[in-house]
């Protein structure tokens, strides 16, 4: 059964599961064949190796915490890798741990309780992020290498809820999401595809003590008064906005409303 996503409601667990897989086997295919001393432009000074290590080394980390089902933050990330000595193997390194991901993902109840950084404090959450974390640097690794990158629209409309829904919490690793204040306004991002993703909207609002993502209450919005700004797109323009990938002011976005408003808002939240 094909998977829908609406706002504020995560994809079926083995979506995830099967996505990973898939999205990890992409990237590795990217890198394979490329210099892995290529320049990642959205990665600012990593190379194709660097990239590769940090996706390869996050998924095996990941696997832990869910193998543990750690209750409290990890005090090291120390670990084994088996990192291979040259960095041309890394992509074969990365596509060699998908059997194992799988495995860990397979045998892991997503309901059970563990720590997370973000909002959901169930093992799924690592599920949620892992493939976000993968998909989002296959695209960096298809541009670096003059690829056209593309994203399914569900997948991409979830990955932007995952993103908002996390996002007051990122500051453990992002100190300027801190930050980020207001007075009221609303940033709304709204999806313009067609299909599974079509209508979804997400509306935050920046307050003098945070920001935070306003939950919908049955089928709507529970605060649906007039929004500051609005930035209309299809769902993965959307996803690569909010990861610092692409820029409002780019054609593919309809912005309208007070644009100062998410200039602020990308000043601080840097993924």
């Amino acid at each position: 059964m094909a998977a829908t996503s609406r706002a504020g409601h995560p994809l079926p667990y083995d979506t995830y599961r099967e996505a990973i897989a898939r999205e990890t086997r992409r990237f590795a295919e990217v890198v394979h064949s490329a210099d892995p001393g290529r320049a990642v432009p959205s990665c600012p000074d990593w190379t194709l190796a660097d990239l590769t290590l940090h996706v390869g080394a996050l998924q095996r980390w990941f696997c832990t915490l869910l193998t543990r089902l750690v209750q409290e933050p990890p005090r090291s990330r120390d670990m084994d890798l088996g990192l291979p000595d040259d960095p041309r193997d890394r992509a074969d390194w990365v596509a060699a741990g998908v059997p194992d991901v799988a495995a860990v993902l397979r045998a892991t109840d997503p309901l059970a309780a563990m720590w997370a950084w973000g909002e959901d404090q169930h093992a799924r959450f690592w599920a949620r992020r892992m493939l976000f974390e993968t998909l989002v640097h296959r695209v960096d690794a298809e541009r670096a290498v003059g690829r056209e990158p593309d994203i399914d629209p569900v997948l991409a409309a979830d990955g932007v809820d995952e993103f908002l829904v996390n996002l007051p919490f990122a500051g453990l690793f992002a100190p300027d999401v801190d930050k980020l204040r207001g007075d009221g306004e609303i940033i709304a991002f709204q999806c313009t595809d067609s299909g599974g993703a079509t209508g979804e909207e997400w509306r935050v609002r920046l307050d003098p003590d945070g920001f935070r993502l306003l939950r919908r209450a049955d089928g709507e919005h529970a605060e649906s008064g007039p929004h500051t700004v609005a930035v209309r797109g299809r769902a993965a323009g959307l996803l690569l906005l909010l990861y610092g990938r692409r820029s409002y002011r780019e054609s593919a976005f309809d912005v309208s409303g007070q644009s100062e408003v998410l200039d602020r808002w990308f000043a601080r939240t840097a993924f």
